[in-house]
């Protein structure tokens, strides 16, 4: 099957090709997708570029920033799991960085169990590409780190739920049926990046903390995307995730 693609002979090329030897600037990195957080961080604190990401459709600069006396990478991520994956190993080549943390957004599939939360996903199904290259076939992945974010969270005093979500690059395929079968299997979310995301730092050997804040709902007669701007630009997702990375 086209998913069992997974083996670990020698690759072709890697990220040494592109952009020479690996840089050893900082340990941590905060994955962000919103452009308007982004933007915050630049204005905000005190950085320097550590290199840039080169495609031929545009050039993704990736940044060092000192917060609160951490020397912290961050960039904006492109949207889904197979490009946010291989930026996370682009981004591990031109900063050394191994500790990953990614917040974003995610649409509810159970607004009761949500609602007012953060998400702290556990496992997630893996309805992408990405992650049958970097992890043997299963239905789902666990998130290895939930509970540090769990605990972090907790003492932050900040409302979470746990639970299980589901990763798919295809926005405009989330149908009724699926969504019912992810609920079914206790999946409260669902995204687009965390189970590729997932699969390439368990092959690597790298550390994922995340966290998703729900936007639109799914499980309502009309749906609802009223609160996708608010999940996906809010400013409070990026004081978190600079918690986190002040405590791992």
């Amino acid at each position: 099957m086209i998913t069992d693609v997974f083996e670990k002979s020698e690759v072709l090329f890697g990220p040494k090709d592109f952009y020479g030897e690996q840089k050893h600037l900082c340990d941590k990195c905060i994955i962000v997708f919103s452009e308007k957080i982004f933007a915050y961080m630049i204005e905000t604190y005190v950085h320097e570029e550590a290199g840039f990401i080169r495609c031929c459709n545009g050039i993704t600069t990736v940044y060092v920033f000192e917060i609160d006396g951490m020397k912290i990478a961050g960039y904006l991520s492109h949207i889904g799991s197979a490009l946010a994956g291989n930026d996370v190993i682009d981004v591990n080549w031109l900063t050394g960085a191994s500790k990953f943390i990614m917040f974003g957004s995610a649409g509810s599939l159970d607004s009761n169990a949500t609602n007012g939360k953060f998400v702290i996903p556990t496992e997630s199904y893996r309805d992408e590409g990405l992650s049958y290259h970097y992890a043997a076939p299963a239905d789902y992945i666990k998130i290895k780190n939930s509970e540090i974010v769990k605990t972090i969270l907790n003492e932050l005093n900040l409302p979470s739920v746990e639970g299980k979500v589901w990763t798919t690059d295809a926005i405009y395929r989330e149908t009724k049926a699926k969504m019912e079968a992810r609920k079914a299997e206790g999946c409260i979310a669902v995204e687009m990046e965390l189970a590729g995301v997932q699969a390439v730092c368990d092959f690597y050997g790298w550390d994922l903390y995340d966290f998703l804040v729900t936007g639109d709902i799914l499980d309502q007669a009309v749906y609802d995307v009223s609160g996708l701007a608010n999940a996906n630009h809010n400013m409070d997702k990026l004081y978190i995730a600079i918690e986190i990375a002040k405590r791992i």
